[in-house]
């Protein structure tokens, strides 16, 4: 059940129904979690469709019902709850065509009808907040006219629902909106509009809100090469060559990157890029700057690099930039999950995305092995999210009681109110507790190794983490950015997001903007890269030997 009711989704409904239910509607949604969970069917969609009876605004509840009839075979019960689901507004017939739990459904001469119905709401509803208008094709210059729409719109969504007003007070957000149209009113082509954008949204400084380009701009004028950088202890290593003259040239990982078009390294990254990097923390932009960003620009334009190798040794390169397509192709993205047995039986598990249910299901089916280890390592140093609930289902595995995920608050706007002066208001919600994984548990020591790229959803696992008390979190400060970004489209082909919602330690302890901070810090070293170790594994697995031979 793919779209059952989430921690995400579950805080949006809870608080509106408390008064009405004698046991409290957090306990009713973790126990019909339970029960599904555990394959308790009917018992499941019983208490789903209560909450969706006292609760009848939030379909998910007899969506999730839905879900439990469909897998018990009782095909009339799950259309009828389908159809409860979609009167309310039930309109992702995207997710229910993918979902496995209603696979029983599809041959029903029903089916297409009903997911025809969801589809037509859901382009109802989302043709009234993000009209077609505005989403205009690319182009390679666009009128005036369209960029300040562009502008307009960006500005508008951002004053309306961007959850962090403090920022917006500070920056005084109607007055910078004034002082960018001329900026976008003089912008020659829609690279150069797309660029003033992510200028006016860098100084959000929220690394969930963000512009993007069309693809043709991005191809364009957004090219990279066949190399990965990083900063470590505030030098630029390269950390991967996939440039074969460059290679030859002495280009390889360690090499320390000194100038860039003649300039020190760091004065060209503070002009050429930081400007434009939507940001929530110094760690975050500084991840964006020297490994996302390195040296993007211009496809036709080859950037001269000065170089300096460990021994010393000053060289200057032209490092050409290459298509997207051909960097994705070169330079493939880590998988989802690796696991590698460490001496002393320790198992090393990394976890590289929680873009995709992938991680977890690998997860769970090496889970006899991991099981077979005395304690475990989970790696989200380079993860930079995706869906948080693939992260809980893996800590599911190490607890033996519910565990809680984030806090979180968001913007409660009534035009009535603002009429009659009231304050702003925040809509916030404590988290739901999330039940043990019922089959598999690891009971040994575990620590959990974090980065300034560890983010989003893989930072909403770490606070869980944290908050689970299961283990020791090791490495840097996380990047301090996570939330439910709002999508809409722009003129020129492109689009921006603006983050929704501020969340917070289950205790309300902050962690957007200024990361999870680890229990023993421990930065990578340059001598230890080059000489291919792994400063941060290294201290985890030697806490973990110390665990593990105190133990009795």
């Amino acid at each position: 059940m793919s779209l059952r009711i989430t921690p995400l989704a579950v805080f949006a409904t809870a608080s509106a129904v408390t008064c009405a239910w004698a046991q409290s509607p957090q306990a009713l949604i973790a126990e019909a979690n339970r029960d599904y969970a555990a394959k308790r069917y009917a018992q499941a969609a019983t208490t789903y469709l209560r909450i969706f009876e006292l609760d009848p605004a939030e379909p998910s509840f007899a969506y999730n019902a839905a879900c439990c009839q469909a897998l018990l075979g009782q095909a009339d019960a799950a259309f009828q709850s389908l159809e409860r689901a979609v009167a309310a507004g039930f309109a992702n017939a995207d997710g229910a065509a993918r979902d496995t739990d209603l696979a029983p459904l599809r041959m029903d001469a029903r089916w297409d009808g009903l997911l025809a119905r969801m589809r037509d709401r859901g382009l109802r509803e989302r043709a009234f907040w993000d009209s077609s208008a505005m989403a205009t094709g690319y182009r390679e210059s666009l009128s005036e006219d369209e960029r300040i729409a562009g502008l307009s719109r960006f500005w508008s969504e951002v004053k309306f629902n961007f959850v962090d007003t403090d920022r917006l007070d500070a920056l005084g957000w109607d007055g910078l909106y004034l002082r960018y149209l001329p900026k976008v009113r003089s912008a020659a082509s829609t690279a150069a509009y797309y660029r003033v954008l992510a200028e006016l949204c860098a100084q959000l400084k929220d690394g969930h809100t963000n512009i993007y380009p069309a693809p043709e701009v991005r191809e364009v004028h957004g090219a990279q090469p066949l190399l990965r950088t990083q900063l470590v202890a505030g030098r630029v290593l390269v950390t991967q060559v996939e440039d074969a003259a460059l290679k030859a040239q002495g280009v390889k990982p360690g090499v320390e990157v000194v100038t860039v078009d003649g300039k020190p390294v760091k004065a060209y990254a503070e002009s050429a890029l930081a400007p434009f990097q939507s940001a929530s923390t110094p760690q975050d932009l500084e991840t964006r700057i020297y490994t996302y960003a390195f040296l993007a620009g211009p496809l036709g334009e080859t950037p001269k690099v000065g170089f300096r190798d460990e021994s010393g040794r000053a060289f200057e390169l032209p490092v050409p930039r290459v298509p997207g397509a051909i960097r994705r192709k070169e330079m493939p993205q880590e998988p989802p999950f690796t696991l590698k047995m460490l001496p002393g039986q320790v198992a090393h598990v990394t976890l590289s995305t929680f873009g995709t249910a992938a991680t977890a299901d690998q997860f769970m089916e090496a889970f006899p092995q991991i099981a077979a280890a005395k304690a475990l390592i989970l790696d989200v140093r380079t993860n930079g999210g995706g869906n948080s609930s693939v992260g809980y289902r893996i800590l599911a595995t190490l607890a033996k009681e519910p565990f809680f995920g984030t806090a979180w608050a968001t913007r409660d706007y009534k035009p009535t109110f603002r009429a009659w002066e009231r304050p702003r208001q925040v809509h916030r919600q404590n988290p739901s507790p999330m039940p043990p994984d019922e089959t598999r548990h690891f009971a040994g020591p575990v620590v959990v190794l974090t980065s300034p790229a560890t983010y989003s959803a893989a930072e909403d696992f770490s606070v869980a983490f944290v908050a689970m008390k299961r283990g020791l979190v090791i490495g840097e400060p996380t990047g301090g950015s996570t939330g439910q970004p709002l999508f809409i489209r722009l003129p020129g082909g492109g689009s921006a997001r603006i983050c929704t919602k501020r969340d917070t330690f289950p205790d309300g302890k902050p962690f957007v903007g200024v990361g999870v901070q680890p229990d023993r810090l421990v930065h990578p070293r340059v001598e230890d890269f080059r000489q291919g170790r792994d400063t941060v594994l290294e201290a985890a697995l030697g806490e973990l030997t110390r665990q593990i031979g105190a133990r009795p």
